[in-house]
C-alpha cells in the first residue's frame, strides 16, 4: 500500500469517528476549517522552491548532538522532512515510509533527517515508536521552518481545540509558547546548497511518496558521476 493510500485510510477513520480517534463531527469540521484557511492564506506559495539556495542550519538531535547542514552537505545531499510532532499520526506514517526508503536514499550517498519543533525528549520518543534509523532535529520556535517559508501560527480556535479538548498542549510538547508549526514539507538539498526538490502542502493529510526523492537523488548522483 502506498503512503498516500495509508494516509487516506487514516483520514477516513478519523472523519468517520472510528477508534482510536472517536472524533465527533464538530472536531472533524474544526480541523477541516483550519486546513481550508491555511490553504486559502497562500502561505505555501511563499515557501522555498526548487532552484532556491537552502538556508544553513545548526540544530541538535534528540541526544543533544549538534547537526550542521554544512557538515552533512560536505558528505552528500540531504533529504529534509519537516515533522509536526509525535502527536500527529499522519506525520508518523510519513516518517515510517521514509524509514522504509532510507536504504535507497543512503545508497545514493545522501543523508536523511527530520526537523521538528518538539523537544529532544519527544524526538527520542518519536524515534523509538516509529523505529527510525535517522535523526529528528529540534527546531525551537520553528526558526528554521520560517527560513524555509513554511512556519505558520495556529488560529486561536485550533489552539483551544488542541489544548483543551485533544489534550495536545503544543506549548509543552515543543517547550515553546508560540503555538506555531511547520507545514508538512520535503526538500532535497544538493551539495551545492541548492534545493533540488521541494514539496510543501498545507494539507497535513497529503504527503509525497518517498520514491520521488529517491529519483531526484539518483539523478543528482548521475550528474556527479
Amino acid at each position: 500500500m502506498s503512503l498516500q493510500a495509508k494516509l487516506d485510510a487514516l483520514r477516513e477513520d478519523f472523519e468517520a469517528g472510528r477508534r482510536p480517534y472517536n472524533a465527533p463531527a464538530w472536531i472533524v469540521e474544526t480541523t477541516h476549517r483550519a486546513t481550508r484557511e491555511l490553504i486559502e492564506s497562500g502561505l505555501a506559495d511563499h515557501a522555498l522552491k526548487t532552484g532556491d539556495i537552502a538556508p544553513t542550519f545548526d540544530l541538535r538531535d534528540g541526544h543533544g548532538i549538534a547537526r550542521r547542514s554544512t557538515d552533512m552537505l560536505a558528505a552528500g545531499p540531504i533529504v529534509v522532512t519537516f515533522y509536526r510532532g509525535t502527536w500527529c499520526p499522519f506525520c508518523n506514517l510519513d516518517l515510517q515510509a521514509l524509514e522504509n526508503a532510507r536504504p535507497q536514499i543512503e545508497a545514493t550517498g545522501a543523508s536523511l533527517i527530520a526537523i521538528s519543533p518538539q523537544t529532544g525528549a519527544n524526538s527520542r520518543r518519536s524515534i523509538r515508536q516509529n523505529q527510525l534509523g535517522f535523526p529528528i532535529l529540534s527546531d525551537p520556535g520553528n526558526k528554521v521552518a520560517a527560513d524555509f517559508g513554511i512556519r505558520f501560527s495556529l488560529p486561536d480556535y485550533l489552539v483551544t481545540l488542541y489544548r483543551d479538548t485533544m489534550n495536545n498542549d503544543l506549548a509543552m510538547v515543543n517547550g515553546d509558547a508560540s503555538w506555531t508549526l511547520p507545514m508538512p514539507a520535503r526538500f532535497v538539498i544538493g551539495q551545492d546548497g541548492r534545493i533540488a526538490y521541494a514539496e510543501v502542502n498545507p494539507d497535513y493529510t497529503r504527503r509525497p511518496d518517498p520514491a520521488e526523492v529517491v529519483t531526484v537523488l539518483e539523478t543528482l548522483s548521475e550528474k556527479v558521476g
